[in-house]
This record gives structure tokens, C-alpha cells and sequence, in this order.
């Protein structure tokens, strides 16, 4: 185990931290969607957690 001071962690290491209702908005996913990451993860998850974790339809273009 190592001790790390504050002040000396860069600004990069930083998470984007999403609110779970307006990335389903963003990405235009369904309302069962929304759900089922909420029921994950709870109201607020990591931008990696979600695009691992979130599922969509495919759209087909014939």
C-alpha cells in the first residue's frame, strides 16, 4: 500500500461521471434501457461503465 498526496495527482486520472437519465437522452436509448443501467449501477455511473455496459437495437438501413 502506498500513500498518495492530493496535490500531487494529475488532473488527468479524472473520470467523466454521467447522470444515467441524460446519457439515455443523449444516446437515444429506450426507457427499459434507462432502467436496467439504473438498476446497475444507480442514478450516476462512469462514461466507460456505460458504453460497456449499455445496449442497443441495431438499425438496419435496406
Amino acid at each position: 500500500m502506498e500513500h498518495v498526496e492530493a496535490e500531487k495527482l494529475s488532473s488527468h486520472t479524472a473520470r467523466k461521471v454521467w447522470n444515467i437519465h441524460e446519457y439515455c437522452e443523449r444516446q437515444r436509448l429506450c426507457q427499459d434501457e434507462e432502467k436496467r443501467l439504473t438498476s446497475l449501477f444507480g442514478a450516476f455511473a462512469t462514461a466507460r461503465e456505460l458504453l460497456d455496459n449499455a445496449k442497443r437495437a441495431p438499425r438496419w438501413r435496406y
